[in-house]
C-alpha cells in the first residue's frame, strides 16, 4: 500500500460539521477553513476532538428552543 503524503486541512461548513479535504485544492462551496492542516490522520484526530456533537447547528438550536418552550422561559 501507498503511503498518503497529502497534505489535507479540515473544513467546516455552516452547521459546523467537519471534513478534510486536500489543503492545495480551493474549498468547496460552503465550506470554510478550520485553521488545521496536517496528515490525513491529524486532520482526523483534530476533528474527533473538536466535534464532539454530531447534530447539525440549526437541529441544536431547534432542540434547544423546543426545551427552553417546554420550560416556558
Amino acid at each position: 500500500m501507498e503511503e498518503d503524503l497529502t497534505l489535507y486541512k479540515v473544513v467546516v461548513n455552516h452547521e459546523e460539521q467537519y471534513s478534510i479535504w486536500p489543503a492545495d485544492r480551493e474549498n468547496a462551496l460552503g465550506w470554510n477553513d478550520a485553521g488545521k492542516q496536517g496528515s490525513k490522520a491529524e486532520c482526523l484526530a483534530y476533528i474527533e476532538e473538536v466535534w464532539t456533537d454530531m447534530r447539525p447547528l440549526s437541529l441544536r438550536k431547534k432542540m434547544e428552543e423546543d426545551e427552553r418552550n417546554r420550560r416556558g422561559e
